[in-house]
């Protein structure tokens, strides 16, 4: 038998066995610490012949591994990863359109009033350049420079500075300056001031007011001034207006999931202001 598995083997040049059935002799390891089983050629073809059998019987999990490798593969792996990732800082930004809860709208409606550009709810409010003027198309920011106390291109219900807004919207992927991505561009600036969280437990406090005075410049931080040294409205008074507010929202409730335009709160103290420029 061991003869004719030897004919069979030298019939195929390329045979992988025909290399076994030469007995290795134990002078190709001049060591004197070659092992025994290297005298012994019919063990030594068995176990030879597994390590040559061992790596295609790897090869499919070797396949796996080189196919994770695939840059397509890879790309989307990263990609479904990526929202799950942290990004600037230990809160986790939310990537897209973000909830809007009664207190979230509440407060949306409260940074208007402060702006100057809550304008009794209605959508005109939203194409609202600093000073009081208007601007025609929500396309998109408008950058329309105006000079009067200040020298601002802010717009729209928020002010948004125009770097702002194409930072905003690069991250959002906003298309165009409309009154939804304007809100959800105004509650990315909140989280990122770190406070949406603490809305959304506990409501318009003073901590979620001083975070926010750094972002719009008539908000009051917790000394009751402007981080920027403009007017601001009292941190008594917005916080009525957001009551105010939160209450029309729970109740009345439209089917945007935007504050109703019927009915203003009910507010003390000054009346609105001019649109002022965010931070």
């Amino acid at each position: 038998m061991v003869g004719a598995t030897a004919a069979a083997g030298g019939d195929w040049s390329g045979s992988l066995w025909k290399p076994l059935e030469t007995p290795i002799s134990i002078r190709h390891f001049p060591s004197p610490l070659a092992p025994l089983w290297l005298k012994r050629p019919i063990l030594s073809r068995l176990i030879l012949s597994q390590l040559v059998l061992s790596p295609l019987m790897l090869a499919p999990a070797s396949l796996g591994q080189a196919s994770a490798a695939d840059p397509q593969v890879a790309s989307a792996a990263a990609s479904a990863g990526a929202s799950a990732l942290p990004s600037g800082g230990s809160q986790r930004l939310s990537i897209g359109p973000y909830a809007l809860t009664p207190r979230r709208r509440a407060l949306l409606a409260t940074i208007r009033y402060a702006e100057g550009t809550w304008t009794n709810g209605s959508a005109r409010g939203y194409q609202l350049l600093y000073g009081g003027g208007h601007f025609p198309s929500l396309s998109r920011h408008p950058q329309i420079t105006v000079r009067r106390r200040y020298v601002s291109a802010a717009a729209g219900a928020y002010q948004f500075l125009p770097p702002t807004w194409h930072q905003v919207a690069r991250r959002l992927g906003l298309r165009d300056f409309g009154p939804r991505n304007q809100d959800m561009a105004a509650l990315y600036l909140v989280e990122r001031r770190g406070v949406l969280a603490t809305l959304d437990r506990e409501g318009l406090n003073g901590r979620v007011l001083d975070r926010l005075a750094r972002e719009w410049a008539s908000l009051p931080n917790r000394q009751g001034a402007s981080v920027y040294g403009q007017p601001v409205k009292t941190a008594q008074e917005l916080q009525q207006f957001y009551a105010s507010s939160l209450q029309r929202a729970i109740s009345q409730p439209d089917s945007n999931g935007q504050p109703s335009a019927n009915g203003q709160p009910k507010a003390t103290g000054q009346p609105e202001s001019s649109p002022e420029a965010t931070g």
